[in-house]
């Protein structure tokens, strides 16, 4: 079930302009930014601990690696661990990538996690998370996809007042939003070095167009793609 709170994709955000705040003031002269550098990793760490508590649990494996690897360059950052540690334990990785494709077969495997809830806030992290929307009432949501797939099914979710807007950033990832034949869908993406495609059929030309979509996609893709089907 989609957790209240700030979404992962809002603290995604808050992340990257914190990042760019920190290079502008370094490429300006404004302020020695050096010191604060060091904490950047921890960022990420918090983004991975905020992923897993937001999803559930259901998605681990990424957001697992993530806090490993930013939390192993923290450490290093702050001379907490030493290079020659890394490198006897560095194998880990290998064990937690193998880890996340038996997972991934596993969850082929098993029925899709269904989300009663009005909106969802969905994130895939070195990872893929898949739900089923089944609301009588759903208004939209977010889906972040970071190296990772985020897929949503919406067959069986109503929208009572349209429209539902899903907003999604995909940066090295891929969302796929499954929506019903009679949904009318629009797409206002930013796609940069990405693509968002729309392979539902088309509706015939002298169909009846409503005032307003049923869904309105919006949101930024970069080495990204946004599906439709």
């Amino acid at each position: 079930m989609a957790r209240r709170g700030i979404s992962t994709q809002a603290l995604t955000g808050a992340i990257i302009v914190l990042i760019g705040g920190l290079l502008l003031l370094g490429t300006t002269g404004a302020y020695d930014v050096g010191a604060l550098w060091r904490y950047v990793p921890s960022l990420f760490v918090l983004l991975g601990v905020w992923a897993l508590y937001r999803s559930g649990l259901q998605n681990v494996t990424g957001p697992v690696i993530l806090i490993v690897v930013a939390g192993t360059i923290q450490l290093l950052a702050l001379d907490l661990v030493t290079g020659d540690v890394i490198a006897r334990w560095w194998p880990l990785l290998v064990v937690l990538f193998g880890l996340s494709v038996l997972l991934g077969r596993w969850r082929q495997r098993r029925r899709i996690p269904d989300v009663s809830t009005d909106d969802f806030d969905l994130i895939g992290i070195f990872g893929g998370t898949e739900r089923r929307v089944t609301s009588g009432s759903f208004h939209g949501g977010t889906a972040t996809a970071l190296f990772g797939g985020v897929d949503v099914d919406l067959r069986d979710a109503t929208i009572t007042d349209p429209p539902a807007v899903v907003t999604v950033t995909a940066i090295f990832g891929g969302v796929e939003i499954t929506a019903p034949e009679e949904w009318v869908v629009e797409v206002d993406a930013i796609p940069v070095f990405g693509g968002v495609e729309d392979e539902r059929p088309r509706r015939p030309s002298d169909a009846a167009q409503p005032d307003e979509p049923d869904l309105l996609v919006t949101g930024f893709v970069a080495f990204g793609a946004i599906s439709i089907d």
